[in-house]
C-alpha cells in the first residue's frame, strides 16, 4: 500500500518550537546502568561439564519410553515452562507426535481434568487440531461444569490455561474460561505457595500471552517450591537462565554504545528515551542465542522507529513532515540536505543500519531480505504522515478510515517483516511475500497492538494534542459512551487472539518460526499495554520485568 506525499519546498530550517506540540516524556528510568560491561560470569570447567551432562540427562527424559503418556506430558510441560525446550525442539516435537496419535486412537474417559487440560494445551500450542469437546465429560447433566471441580484447583488452573487456546465458535472453552476465572480468584487466597503464586500469575497473564523468559523466571521458583521437581531439570534450568541472561547483558551493553553515540538527549530531546525497553521488546521477540544478530538489528530498528514516531507525533511541523516522508520514500542519502538537522541524523543513521545489515546478509546470500524491511520502513513513514495530516486538519476519521492506517502505524507489520531478516534458512522469499500481504495472524497482532495501545493511551494523548484514537473514532461514529467503546475494542482484541490460535494449526501458511515472532510481538504488547502504557510512562510492568531478566540473576 502506498500513500502519496505532495511535493514541497526543498529547504526547512533548524529546530524551532513554533507550531510544535511537545509531549514532555519522562526520561529513561535506567540511566547508564547498561553502559558498562557485565562482570564475568564464573562458570568453571566443572560447572561447564555439569551443564553439558544435565542437558543430556534432560534429553534422555524426553526420549525415554513410558507406558504413561501423562508422565511424558508433565515432563514436556515442565521443560517448556522452564524455557529450556529450545535445546530439545526435535525431541519435543517427536514426543508430541506420539502423544497426539495415541490421543486420536484411544478413549481417555479415565483421565482427570489436569491431564486432559495439559494435553489439550500442549497439542493445540504446537498446531495439533484436537477437539475441545473432550471437556464435555467434566459437565453435569444440566450442561454446566461440575461443582465438584472446585476442589481440583490444579485441574481448574490447567483448564483455564487451555481455554486461552480457543478458536472462534468454541463455546465450551468460553464457558470454561468464565468458570475457572471465577473460581480461581476465590481459591487464590485459600491455597498455599507455590500454587497461590501460580494462580496469581495466570489470572494476571495466562501462558498463551506470557513472555517466555518471564515464565521461566517465575516458574523456576514455583517448580522448586512444589518439592516434587526433577533435580537435574531444575539445576539445568537455573544454569541455562543465568547463561542466557549473561549473554543478553553483553548484547545490551554493546548495542547501548550505539544508542549513546546518537546523543538522544541533545539531538532528540523531545522523544521517549526507551532504548532499554526496546531491547527488552526484542528479547521478547526472540531470546535464543542463535538470534543474537537478529536481536541487535531489531533493537536498532525499533529504537529508530520509536524516534520516528515521536518526530511525527510530538515534534515535527506539518511542512517538515511532508518533506521528511518524501525523503524516506526515496531512501537516498542525496536527499539529506533538504532536511532540518534533527531529521538528518535520523535519516543518516537509518540508512546506515539497514546498509550494515544488508552487507552482513549478503555473506549468506540473503541481502534481498533487507529490501523488504526497507520498504516496510518507507510505508511506516507514509502512514505516520497520514495521521499527522489528520491531526493537522483536526479530522476524526470513521473506523473504516482509521483502522487500515492505524493497523500499519502501530508498527507491527514493519517489525514483523524486519524480524525475519536475521533468521534461519526456513525463512524464504515466499515468507516475506506472505508477510507483506498482511495475513490474518499479522493483522491479528496489529489489532492487539493498536487497540491495546489506544485504550490505555488515548486520554493522555488527547490532552497533549494527538490524532484521534480508535476510542474517539468509535465513540463519534456510533454515538456511544467511552465504556461501550472499550467493551467493543476489547472484544476485537479477544477475537484477534482466536485468529492467532487458528493460524498455528497445521498445516500452517508460513514457517512456524515466523508465526512465533508474530505471536511474541502480541505477547509484548499484552505486557506493556495492559492497564497502562508502560513504555511511554515507564510503568511498573516494564521496570519489574526488565529487572528480572536483565539485572537479577538466579541463585544456583
Amino acid at each position: 500500500m502506498s500513500y502519496q506525499v505532495s511535493a514541497v519546498p526543498s529547504q526547512v530550517g533548524n529546530m524551532s518550537k513554533e507550531n510544535r506540540h511537545l509531549a514532555n516524556f519522562a526520561p529513561s528510568f535506567w540511566g547508564d546502568i547498561f553502559l558498562y560491561p557485565p562482570s564475568e560470569m564464573k562458570m568453571d570447567a566443572k560447572t561447564q561439564l555439569e551443564y553439558r551432562e544435565l542437558k543430556q540427562e534432560v534429553r534422555r527424559m524426553l526420549l525415554t519410553d513410558t507406558d504413561k503418556s501423562s508422565l511424558k506430558l508433565h515432563i514436556i510441560d515442565a521443560v517448556q515452562r522452564l524455557r529450556v525446550a529450545y535445546h530439545f525442539e526435535k525431541e519435543r516435537e517427536d514426543a508430541l507426535q506420539i502423544i497426539y496419535h495415541y490421543h486420536c486412537n484411544h478413549i481417555h474417559d479415565g483421565d482427570d481434568l489436569y491431564t486432559t487440560a495439559v494435553r489439550f494445551r500442549l497439542l493445540r500450542e504446537h498446531g495439533f487440531n484436537v477437539d475441545c469437546e473432550i471437556f464435555n465429560k467434566f459437565k453435569d447433566e444440566k450442561g454446566n461444569f461440575k461443582e465438584s471441580l472446585n476442589g481440583d484447583v490444579k485441574g481448574m488452573l490447567e483448564l483455564y490455561e487451555a481455554a486461552h487456546f480457543q478458536l472462534h465458535g468454541e463455546k465450551i472453552l468460553e464457558e470454561a474460561l468464565s468458570f475457572t476465572t471465577f473460581h480461581l480468584k476465590l481459591a487464590e487466597s485459600k491455597v498455599d505457595y507455590p500454587l497461590s503464586t501460580q494462580i496469581a500469575n495466570a489470572v494476571t497473564r495466562p501462558l498463551r500471552k506470557s513472555l517466555q523468559r518471564l515464565v521461566a523466571r517465575s516458574y523456576i521458583s514455583i517448580y522448586e517450591g512444589y518439592g516434587t521437581q526433577d533435580k537435574n531439570l531444575m539445576k539445568f534450568a537455573k544454569l541455562d537462565f543465568n547463561l542466557l541472561q549473561h549473554l543478553h547483558k553483553e548484547e545490551i551493553n554493546e548495542i547501548y554504545r550505539w544508542w549513546k553515540s546518537l546523543d538522544v538527549a541533545t539531538n532528540f530531546p523531545f522523544v521517549r528515551d526507551r532504548f532499554v525497553e526496546c531491547y527488552f521488546w526484542m528479547m521478547g521477540l526472540y531470546f535464543e542465542p542463535q538470534y543474537a544478530i537478529a536481536r541487535a538489528f531489531m533493537t536498532k530498528i525499533i529504537s529508530l522507529t520509536s524516534i520516528l514516531d515521536d518526530i511525527y507525533d510530538a515534534y515535527g511541523t506539518y511542512e517538515e513532515l511532508e518533506i521528511f516522508t518524501k525523503a524516506i520514500h526515496r531512501w537516498d542519502i542525496n536527499c539529506i540536505d533538504q532536511l532540518p538537522d534533527y531529521m538528518k541524523l535520523w535519516y543518516r543513521e537509518a540508512l546506515k543500519v539497514y546498509k550494515d545489515m544488508e552487507d552482513l546478509m549478503s555473506k549468506e546470500g540473503k541481502s534481498y531480505r533487507v529490501q523488504y524491511a526497507i520498504e516496510a520502513m518507507k510505508q511506516q513513514s507514509q502512514v505516520f504522515f497520514v495521521e499527522a495530516k489528520w491531526f493537522h486538519e483536526n479530522y476524526i476519521p470513521t473506523m473504516e478510515e482509521y483502522m487500515p492506517i492505524a493497523l500499519l502505524s502501530c508498527g507491527y507489520l514493519q517489525l514483523a517483516i524486519a524480524s525475519f531478516v536475521g533468521m534461519e534458512d526456513s525463512i524464504t522469499k515466499e515468507t516475506f511475500n506472505w508477510a507483506v500481504n498482511e495475513p490474518k495472524i499479522i493483522r491479528a497482532s496489529n489489532i492487539i497492538c493498536r487497540l491495546m495501545s489506544d485504550i490505555v493511551g488515548h486520554k493522555v494523548e488527547q490532552e497533549r494534542g494527538h490524532v484521534s484514537s480508535a476510542v474517539e473514532c468509535y465513540m463519534k461514529q456510533y454515538g456511544v459512551s467511552i465504556q461501550e467503546a472499550y467493551d467493543e475494542l476489547n472484544k476485537q482484541i479477544n477475537d484477534a487472539w482466536k485468529d492467532i490460535n487458528e493460524e498455528f494449526l497445521k498445516p500452517t501458511a508460513a514457517p512456524t518460526s515466523a508465526l512465533i515472532r508474530v505471536l511474541n510481538l502480541a505477547k509484548v504488547i499484552d505486557l506493556l499495554y495492559k492497564g497502562e502504557d508502560a513504555y511511554t510512562q515507564v510503568g511498573d510492568s516494564a521496570k519489574t520485568s526488565i529487572t528480572a531478566l536483565l539485572i537479577d540473576s538466579i541463585p544456583i
